[in-house]
């Protein structure tokens, strides 16, 4: 029998903070998910979230730390890598849903919890909030 390798998608995702809250997109499955997308052949990870967020929602952001990397298991045979980045934002403007999304969200860290989302996603959102909060000081 000969090897054979596991093959999933990676995705690249970003968590971006305005004024205390964090920005999330409702998807297709009715979660909500922080905004980026699949990582392109040959495309550096910090360019693809960069790329994704502008795509998703017209913010332009400069990309901080690694924050995180999981396995999403969404279902059977459907698996897909997680990248997280600590983002800063670089613009002043109410996000632009793409067609990719129902909605956007700007929730608290204290609302994080509440949402219908995958418990990685949060995990990066409040490693993210811990850094920016230990920065303030």
């Amino acid at each position: 029998m000969s090897y054979q390798p596991h093959l999933f998608p990676v995705s690249v995702k970003g968590v971006v903070v305005r004024d205390g809250r964090v920005l999330l997109l409702r998807n297709e499955r009715d979660e909500w998910e922080l905004p980026g997308g699949k990582l392109d052949l040959g495309e550096e990870p910090t360019e693809c979230v960069a790329r994704e967020i502008a795509e998703e929602v017209g913010w332009q952001v400069t990309i901080g730390p690694l924050l995180d990397v999981w396995q999403y298991h969404i279902r059977d045979g459907v698996d897909v890598l997680i990248v997280t980045y600590g983002c800063h934002l670089d613009i002043d403007e109410d996000p632009v849903v793409s067609h990719e999304h129902k909605e956007a969200g700007l929730f608290t860290e204290t609302e994080v919890s509440a949402l219908r989302m995958p418990n990685g996603y949060k995990k990066s959102i409040l490693t993210w909030y811990a850094r920016l909060s230990a920065q303030a000081m």
